[in-house]
């Protein structure tokens, strides 16, 4: 898949990613694997990654490699506290190939594709939801995602306390129970069995989830999220590699720019909700997987 520190407040929560722990220091890079393109990744998380080969990172991964006359290589580690710290870190695998831009820890390229948080609901409810100001969520069950085994609160959960709206919010973990298939996708399959009648969700997962849905969802941006600054729903995301690593940095970044027009079909393949680029920079504060 919070405030960098403290990660419910400005940080997607992409399957528990980058959580709240600054790491002081970073390891030395090690060699790299001669004509390897090795990539760090969780093995079960669509539709970003799994050891199948099935997600877009593991595509984008694919795409970059061929560039390179590389092959891809996977250090396969559930993304939890630590995901960076024993793979990237450890130097096990040298590409995170999604990432926050600004993300404490590492070195991040130029961002790839930017984009937030979304409201996911059936569409038979007609409900066309798209503000945290929206008086009907006061009557609503809502579902939010929670970041981590110690529930740090995502963006629209801060928003929606800050509301005065709690008795009716559900919080679902992104961590889940790894092992159940892509166990983040929990709070969009409460949605479609009508557990909760409306969800706040990190768009790549809500995207790519209600799209194959078998209950016909609607996938809304939230609009009015300015309002709750300094809170930050939406996010430049970019290729992660460790830090002074800067030959692969510049070299990724040319991939990116190479490859634009098939990264951004590869993205629609995927459903990936894609907003436009922002005004300026949203970094998170420095924090780690």
């Amino acid at each position: 898949m919070a405030a960098r520190n403290r990660i419910g407040s400005k940080t997607p929560p992409r399957a528990a990613l980058w959580p709240a722990l600054l790491i002081a220091a970073s390891l030395a890079a090690p060699a790299q694997a001669a004509g390897a393109f090795r990539v760090c990744a969780d093995p079960n998380s669509l539709p970003f990654s799994n050891q199948r080969g099935e997600g877009f990172e593991n595509k984008l991964a694919e795409l970059f490699a061929r560039d390179l006359g590389e092959r891809v290589t996977y250090t396969w580690w559930a993304e939890r506290r630590g995901f960076i710290r024993h793979t990237l870190k450890a130097g096990d695998c040298d590409v995170l190939m999604e990432v926050p831009v600004g993300l404490g820890g590492v070195e991040t390229t130029r961002p790839y594709y930017r984009s937030g948080y979304v409201f996911v609901s059936r569409r038979d409810r007609g409900l066309d939801i798209a503000a945290m100001t929206d008086p009907r969520l006061r009557r609503l069950k809502i579902g939010v995602q929670l970041i981590g085994n110690d529930g740090f609160n995502t963006p629209p959960a801060h928003a929606l306390a800050d509301l005065g709206i709690r008795d009716n919010v559900v919080g679902y973990t992104v961590y889940g129970d790894y092992r159940r298939p892509n166990p983040p996708a929990a709070v969009i399959d409460a949605v479609a069995s009508g557990a909760v009648d409306i969800a706040a969700v990190w768009g790549p997962l809500a995207g790519y989830f209600a799209h194959r849905s078998t209950v016909p969802l609607v996938v809304t941006p939230i609009a009015d999220a300015a309002r709750f600054a300094p809170l930050v729903f939406e996010f430049d995301m970019a290729i992660g590699v460790r830090k002074g690593d800067d030959g692969r940095r510049s070299e990724i970044d040319a991939l990116i720019a190479r490859h634009k027009e098939e990264i951004a079909a590869l993205l629609r393949d995927y459903n990936i909700p894609v907003f436009p680029a922002a005004a300026k920079d949203d970094k998170p504060s420095p924090g780690d997987r």
